[in-house]
């Protein structure tokens, strides 16, 4: 990179800009901080786009184009995936013998470069860089949202349109659609295998009128503009949660899309290793605690329901308590809480329903864990979740939360940590060798933990995007696991309260293998790739 003083003195010393543009674009900044000066610069219009460009080009030492849909001659999700597009701000638009153009918004971004880069290597290719306005690039690849939606037409009646956005979230399989009010426009973006796709904007003038309606059918107080919560009832095989957060451009939206009759998948379907005897040795439990670990939206509520479903049986009596009931399994008695009872006052009561198993949505505090806890030593089978980063996190947060040492060495069983990473594509990824820099990165990992990988006959897949995976190149997502059994010499360090490092080393010593190894395993299976288990755990 040439440039040595700020872009604003460089572009004013060129005049390509004066002293009065560059102190209108800094007070456009301090209202958008993420946005760089050029970028300022171009939606303000201060200058000639085409001399600005080529200007900046030259002041950071790399290649410019002014970029219009005119300029991309190929495919852009051939070579990359619309979600790669779209996270690091990159276009491929040229290509020649052996070499492919790719415009970046930032080419100071040193991870997004060498991804691509590495990418279209693999595909045979040398990258040439370029440089344009971020803008720019999501004008184009906005064009491609249409393919996750494009049964929505924006201009519609606000009544059909709402239904629309609604019904074609869940036609694409959604979790979650978000309504957002921007400064000059309403983005709708769906949730998808947790990755947030943008499906459609709305005029601003439409806003008032879209909110409105919301409130509406949420049953939400439509003259308050604080936080409420509400719930959409009118859509037979859904239970829909409603969440708004007044921003500085309106209120904001979020639609929880829950399937009110959903099949509950069998352990082995969510990811957990196919071992009958790790699944015994977890879940088939009396007279203890079992603990689900993970960050929000990781999939913890399905694993419990999965573990639920496996231990049913006429002969056991089980009780879940739930912040919602998000599926009704029959044969369960399931309660939900509200905000006039908390989940240690709903667990109380249902000590004395007579149960065999509980399951408890969440530990959320001291009281809860305490009354779990002596579930657990009176004779029942406990299950609940923690929000922690991994298995012997599970036992700092108890700590933290003020449980006795003496309480989880007596009664905590078994802490299972997981995450959700992408499935491949079945309908367009293809396969390919695993690079030399890839086959290190993982044995050098599974050397650590004293894992041995095989990787003969063992291939990857490079990942494009279709139509079906809305050109993301993944669909569906399946957990990875990692599964700590407390045995009696965890217990004993728990007891002496041990820290936990030391903790975590004695379980290294036993069969306690960390997140990343399954990860690596189900890499090494083509279910998911090296990038979306770094992605997601961030191992190189």
């Amino acid at each position: 990179m040439k440039q040595s003083e700020p872009i604003g003195i460089e572009l004013a010393k060129r005049k390509v800009i004066t002293e009065d543009d560059i102190q209108r674009a800094l007070e456009y900044q301090k209202n958008f901080p993420h946005k760089k000066l050029g970028d300022i610069i171009y939606i303000l219009k201060l200058c000639d786009p085409q001399i600005l460009i080529d200007a900046i080009g030259d002041i950071l030492g790399e290649n410019a184009i002014l970029l219009t849909s005119e300029d991309i001659e190929i495919n852009i999700t051939d070579y990359i995936s619309l979600d790669i597009a779209k996270r690091y701000k990159a276009i491929p638009f040229s290509k020649s013998t052996g070499k492919i153009k790719v415009c970046f918004a930032d080419t100071s971004d040193d991870r997004a470069i060498e991804k691509i880069k590495l990418l279209l290597l693999n595909r045979g290719l040398i990258m040439e860089k370029y440089i344009t306005f971020e803008s720019d690039i999501d004008k184009i690849l906005a064009q491609f949202d249409g393919s996750v939606a494009d049964k929505i037409n924006p201009n519609t009646d606000i009544t059909e349109l709402l239904d629309t956005i609604i019904k074609t979230a869940m036609e694409k399989r959604a979790s979650d659609i978000h309504i957002e009010p921007l400064e000059d426009r309403v983005r709708v973006r769906y949730r998808i295998d947790g990755t947030l796709i943008t499906a459609v904007t709305i005029d601003k003038e439409k806003q008032q009128q879209l909110i409105g309606r919301l409130k509406a059918i949420s049953n939400m107080h439509e003259e308050k503009q604080e936080s409420q919560d509400g719930r959409i009832i009118s859509y037979p095989a859904y239970n829909i949660r409603v969440s708004s957060q007044k921003n500085i451009y309106g209120e904001k939206f979020v639609l929880r899309l829950l399937k009110k009759n959903s099949t509950i998948r069998k352990i082995y379907d969510l990811g957990f290793p196919e071992d009958e005897k790790l699944v015994n040795e977890s879940f088939n439990k009396r007279n203890c605690v079992t603990i689900i670990a993970a960050p929000t939206g990781e999939g913890k509520t399905t694993t419990l329901y999965s573990i639920i479903n496996y231990l049913n049986r006429p002969e056991v009596n089980i009780t879940t308590i739930e912040d919602p009931v998000e599926i009704r399994i029959p044969g369960l008695n399931q309660i939900e809480i509200d905000s006039k009872i908390s989940f240690s006052d709903s667990l109380r009561t249902v000590l004395r329903q007579d149960p065999n198993i509980i399951l408890v949505g969440e530990i959320r505090d001291k009281e809860t864990a305490e009354i779990a806890m002596q579930a657990g030593q009176t004779g029942h089978y406990v299950l609940s979740t923690l929000h922690t980063i991994d298995s012997i996190g599970v036992i700092t947060r108890l700590r933290k939360l003020g449980l006795s040492n003496y309480d989880m060495s007596e009664t905590l069983a078994t802490a299972v940590s997981q995450r959700l990473v992408r499935r491949v594509c079945p309908h367009c990824a293809k396969k390919r060798n695993f690079t030399k820099k890839e086959i290190n990165i993982m044995t050098e990992i599974a050397n650590k933990y004293g894992v041995k990988l095989d990787f003969t006959g063992k291939k990857t897949y490079a990942i494009k995007g279709c139509e079906k995976c809305n050109y993301t190149g993944y669909y569906d997502r399946i957990g990875i696991f990692e599964v700590l059994i407390i045995d009696e010499k965890i217990k004993k360090l728990i007891s002496q309260n041990a820290p936990s490092e030391e903790i975590r080393q004695e379980a290294l010593n036993g069969e306690y293998k960390p997140l990343v190894i399954d990860g690596i395993n189900k890499v090494l299976s083509g279910i998911t790739t090296l990038d979306e288990l770094n992605d997601k755990l961030a191992i190189y």
